[in-house]
């Protein structure tokens, strides 16, 4: 499970019901891979996962298998406590998944080992490989992410937390191990290609892309500007497209998930609102988005 390029987190499209829409979903995403994603990560952070029933999650892994039909790895979330988990880790590997990503223990602040002992259990509910997402409560020490590593079925490590001397630190110790020139390190921060620079610097290359979802081509630009080291470009994009798209994100608690959906329906996908507890940007929000979108394809030429 090997990744490169731009990777995808398609959000979750809800019926006028509330329910599951299968089909806008699955849209959604053949959209996304038509545009060019390296993976799909599908109900997870940006597809609500924390709102989605275990039910919902297999269900929307299985559509994402099947639109993707082998193109790219699909990869869906598991989390909370450890035996819903586990449960979900089963469920998405019944559904067709190629991996899984592990979302911190519900709440609890947990030991070092105890955190060990949660991936333990949650892989072996299945035979999936697991990205472990450093998040939340769940803060691993350099050696403790080096056990982590060590682990048969766990194949990398997402970074939610920010904090670059911790990753690095986090990186050093992993790449001390033999034998892990194949394990791979994500940064997960919301609006990740704020930080992608930094992140690179300390050698974790991947990220996800939240804006991929609603404006591929500015998020396609922004990494191939990266990767060949036009400065220039990546500048531009971030002093006005992503550094003012982070500041309207900001406003609202939610909104890294809630304008994601909003971005969607603006370029002509009608995904639906979000499920409680969060909200629906308003008119005003909405505006100021369309205009950075408009403002984000104009400095990339779409």
């Amino acid at each position: 499970m090997k990744f490169q390029g731009v990777l995808f987190f398609p959000v979750t499209p809800f019926a006028a019901d509330g329910s599951l829409d299968e089909d806008r979903l699955a849209r959604h995403i053949e959209n996304g891979v038509a545009a060019g994603a390296g993976g799909v990560f599908v109900a997870c952070g940006t597809g609500e996962f924390h709102a989605l029933t275990s039910d919902e999650v297999e269900r929307a892994t299985r559509v994402a298998v099947e639109t993707t039909a082998g193109r790219v790895p699909v990869l869906a979330a598991a989390g909370g406590p450890t035996p819903v988990a586990r449960d979900q880790a089963a469920r998405v590997a019944l559904a067709g998944a190629d991996g899984l990503l592990l979302l911190p223990p519900y709440l609890v602040t947990a030991p070092q080992q105890g955190l060990v002992r949660h991936v333990e259990e949650v892989t072996a509910a299945s035979d999936l490989p697991v990205v472990f997402y450093q998040r939340g409560t769940a803060r691993l020490a350099p050696e403790t992410a080096a056990e982590i590593a060590a682990l048969p079925k766990v194949a990398g490590i997402k970074d939610g937390l920010g904090d670059i001397e911790h990753m690095h630190a986090v990186v050093r110790a992993v790449r001390a191990a033999p034998g892990t020139e194949d394990f791979q390190f994500f940064n997960g921060l919301p609006t990740a290609e704020m930080t992608a620079p930094a992140y690179q610097g300390i050698g974790v290359s991947l990220y996800s892309s939240a804006v991929f979802a609603f404006a591929p081509e500015i998020a396609l630009a922004f990494h191939r500007a990266l990767a060949a080291g036009d400065r220039p470009l990546v500048d531009t994009l971030l002093d006005e497209f992503y550094g003012p798209l982070v500041r309207l994100r900001d406003e609202v608690p939610g909104y890294a998930v809630a304008l994601v959906k909003s971005g969607v329906a603006l370029r002509g996908l009608d995904v639906g609102g979000v499920r409680a507890p969060l909200v629906d940007p308003g008119p005003e929000h909405i505006a100021r988005l369309a205009k950075l979108i408009d403002r984000g394809l104009e400095v990339v030429g779409a």
